[in-house]
């Protein structure tokens, strides 16, 4: 193989993350890109990475991999259960392709601002790449020889710590905000969540209210998109051993915000009223079906109804929510995207796609 040649393994390749990731890749000479997934799909080898003996498998062949993206995930119902299976499924990977690849360079790890514990309430913002950790859940131990685990973002970046140890390979860290894409069946898609809410309180004649708790209409929030992104994590290749927060670069309010998206869908704007949109949202399928049938909508609910429990997670941010970006900005990276532009290219997207009216 030509030493220029990269051939990148990306897991979670369907996912928000992984799938603009992926079509990055493809625009960049010198690149072949090989995609992983649960689900399978055209252009992606199906593995399960939380079975061990699937994925060597299904990767032990793969000699040829240069660059590992790992963005994969497995949701749970509590923040500790996340531990142990998200942390699997990493050292799966590792495990089958780091014997398989002699020519391995560099293991990208996708995470996020759970690291500075943001999941749990109130934290230090801007959150920097060593700010303090925070006391870990309670789990079982995935690896009883070691200590209990803290937060699965972290000891999946711990365990590619230990393991680099003595190797030619190197890892970064991508920690990004909430991501703007639109994969669907994804379970944390803001984005479509948002879309798919405003086309049905305007088919039922509603206004738009924001449905998050008391106070998370004037925090402070900021979110990265999925383009931006991938043009991050590509370029954190050439690190060694690093971490990034990578975001758009503007900071935003819902209570701005939210009136420019409910003018994007023609909609009136009432005082936001706290609600569950897994909640409300549980009993619209059949409605769902009507509209798709009145517009040509090519998706069913199922397709679009994935992330109403990240959407309430979201917006029950009664805090503050960003992270300082300037490490990145300082090693080379310079990208950036206007949070609003975004939304509102996604949402013309969904539209183009058939996937809201």
């Amino acid at each position: 193989m030509n030493e220029e040649r990269k051939v990148a393994l990306v897991a979670g390749a369907n996912g928000v993350i992984g799938k603009n990731l992926i079509e990055h890749l493809e625009t960049l000479p010198g690149w072949r890109v090989i995609g992983l997934s649960r689900r399978g799909g055209p252009g992606r080898i199906a593995v399960d990475l939380l079975d061990a003996d699937d994925t060597r498998a299904k990767l032990g062949g793969l000699d040829d991999v240069t660059h590992v993206f790992y963005a994969a995930y497995v949701d749970k119902p509590t923040w500790a259960e996340l531990v142990a299976p998200n942390l699997a499924m990493l050292t799966n990977l590792v495990d089958a392709i780091e014997p398989a690849a002699p020519g391995l360079r560099h293991i990208s790890l996708m995470q996020g601002y759970k690291v500075y514990g943001a999941h749990l309430g109130p934290f230090k913002t801007p959150a920097r790449e060593d700010d303090a950790g925070h006391m870990p859940p309670p789990c079982e131990v995935l690896f009883p020889a070691e200590r209990a685990s803290t937060e699965f973002n972290v000891d999946q970046q711990e365990f590619l710590e230990r393991r680099q140890a003595g190797k030619t390979w190197t890892w970064s860290a991508i920690r990004p905000s909430v991501v703007g894409g639109t994969a669907l069946g994804n379970p944390m898609n803001l984005a479509l969540a948002i879309a798919v809410y405003a086309s049905i309180s305007k088919e039922l004649g509603l206004p738009l209210r924001f449905p998050g708790k008391p106070g998370a209409y004037d925090s402070l929030l900021e979110m990265t998109d999925a383009g931006l992104l991938a043009k991050a994590t590509v370029w954190a290749t050439g690190s060694e051993n690093e971490a990034y927060n990578i975001a758009n670069g503007d900071l935003f309010r819902w209570s701005d915000l939210w009136p420019r998206i409910a003018r994007y869908f023609d909609l009136e704007v009432a005082p936001p009223l706290p609600m569950s949109l897994d909640v409300v949202m549980a009993d619209k399928e059949e409605l769902w079906t009507s509209i798709a049938a009145k517009y040509g909508l090519d998706v069913p609910y199922s397709a679009v109804s994935s992330s109403w429990g990240f959407a309430d997670f979201v917006f029950g941010w009664d805090y503050d929510m960003f992270a300082d970006g300037s490490k990145a900005r300082r090693a080379g990276f310079h990208e950036y995207a206007e949070t609003s532009a975004m939304f509102f290219r996604l949402f013309d997207e969904f539209r183009k796609a058939k996937v809201i009216p």
